[in-house]
């Protein structure tokens, strides 16, 4: 039995470790997912909705214990309270949508026919989820899954194994069944053996593209639905006619803040010549304001990557592209918190062009390029110049303008003057890259759901 690790990256620590389950066990596990599923599809829709927002509500009963877990366990600073905002928001939109998306369509009801339209839930709903918003990207999935009446198995990320413990303790609580909400803890190789065996009926996958990859090769010919979120490299531009202050404000948060750790973090930034200066003037004043050190003291604003590896990646691409030409304009010295390790100062690169791997590849990390650009069609030219494609973001005071360069901009979602946020109302997609599939929106529920069509011939 092989044991999952959690290295706390606050000191270095073992935080937490459990075993995984051997697939005997994994597959037992899922077989009372299947038995219990249909129990909870019968279920009316209002009685699932309220049990798992009361789920929501005893997650958020657990705040105080929660928090200071998340510290531990990736690093985020307390003093941003969690994810509890946006947890209730998103599930709050999904509940309250859920009647109206998951309706039967009726195409004719006469003395001839019924004929209409329906949705039935997936089956088991396979979700495996990523370490840096643990409970937020969890719940872009499970709250909609289980409402629409499938049973759920959850695999979180070994960096955040008692998130996925959490939110089985909640639901349970609230009266959602233990089989049809699971958390189990696997390893790669069981996880992929699970898949290949057509164990469920949809996967969904956040994470790297290289794991992306590894779902769809165990999946090949199960004909298995996936619905997969693989990184990003998302641009950020400030048109000439942009509030200077408001760009700056935006973007760097966009780039900082929860370490660079962010699906929609901006990670590379085009500025209009005129503003070039000025912005990255602003821009450095931002960074060097914050506060890196440990993420349990109230007054640190950046916390230390989640893992060591992380950083070592971050500090390869800054090195590299220093030596083709690219000038950091922050002094690792300014933040005396740098340890080498997973505590990281924040960077910004001027003089970089795409030759620079810190510019195409996903960083994932505090670390932003800064570009000048003549106009908006080159504006465009670079930010679609990237294997991905999750969200762009434009800063300008013409909303006709940002409609019309989003057009072009080959991303999942196009956000003016704001950046860095997932709108439960909007479908959460990408392209290239970033991988395939909808989540949140009423475009959510269809793809936890199958079309079953009813054609009743009266006479």
């Amino acid at each position: 039995m092989s044991m999952i690790k959690l290295v706390s990256p606050v000191d270095g620590s073992v935080y937490a470790e459990r075993a995984a389950l051997p697939l005997d066990r994994a597959t037992d596990a899922v077989a009372k997912a299947r038995g219990a599923q249909r129990s909870w599809a019968a279920l009316p829709l209002e009685q699932r909705i309220a049990k798992v927002m009361s789920g929501i509500d005893a997650l958020e009963a657990m705040r105080d214990d929660i928090v200071p877990e998340l510290a531990w366990q990736m690093g985020r600073p307390v003093r941003y309270g969690g994810e509890f905002g946006g947890v209730r928001e998103r599930a709050s939109h999904m509940a309250s949508i859920a009647q109206k998306a998951l309706a039967d369509e009726v195409v004719e009801d006469s003395a001839q026919a019924t004929r209409l339209l329906t949705r039935a839930p997936q089956g088991v709903v396979f979700v495996i989820a990523p370490w840096n918003y643990p409970y937020l990207t969890a719940v872009n999935t499970v709250v909609p899954a289980l409402i629409a009446g499938n049973a759920v198995i959850l695999k979180h990320a070994s960096q955040t194994l008692l998130a996925g413990e959490r939110l089985a303790q909640a639901f349970h609580a609230a009266g959602v069944p233990e089989a049809v909400f699971q958390n189990v803890v696997l390893d790669h190789a069981t996880t992929e053996a699970l898949i290949a065996a057509r164990a469920f009926d949809f996967v969904n996958f956040t994470g790297s593209v290289g794991g992306g990859r590894a779902i769809e090769r165990a999946a090949s010919g199960t004909f298995t639905a996936t619905g997969l979120e693989l990184g990003g490299k998302d641009p950020g531009y400030v048109r000439a006619d942009a509030n200077l202050d408001a760009a700056v404000d935006g973007l760097m948060d966009g780039a900082m803040f929860n370490s660079g750790q962010c699906c929609c973090g901006i990670e590379r930034i085009y500025v209009h010549a005129s503003l070039y200066d000025a912005f990255v003037e602003k821009a450095v004043a931002w960074v060097r304001a914050q506060r890196l050190g440990n993420p349990l003291v109230a007054e640190t604003t950046m916390g230390p990557m989640a893992h060591v590896r992380f950083a070592a990646l971050v500090r390869e691409q800054i090195a590299e592209a220093v030596s083709l030409g690219a000038r950091a304009l922050i002094d690792p010295a300014e933040f005396p918190a740098d340890d080498g390790g997973a505590y990281l100062a924040p960077q910004i690169l001027v003089d970089v062009t795409h030759e620079m791997r810190v510019m195409r590849e996903e960083s994932f990390g505090p670390v932003v390029g800064i570009m000048p650009v003549a106009d908006d069609a080159e504006a465009i030219r670079l930010m679609n110049d990237s294997d991905f494609g999750l969200t762009a973001s434009i800063w300008t005071g013409d909303v006709q303008a940002a409609r019309e360069i989003g057009a072009e901009l080959q991303t999942g979602t196009v956000l003016m003057n704001r950046c860095d946020y997932l709108d439960p109302a909007l479908c959460w997609t990408g392209c290239k890259d970033t991988g395939r599939g909808a989540a949140l929106s009423h475009l959510g529920y269809l793809a936890l759901t199958r079309a079953k069509s009813f054609h009743l011939k009266k006479a």
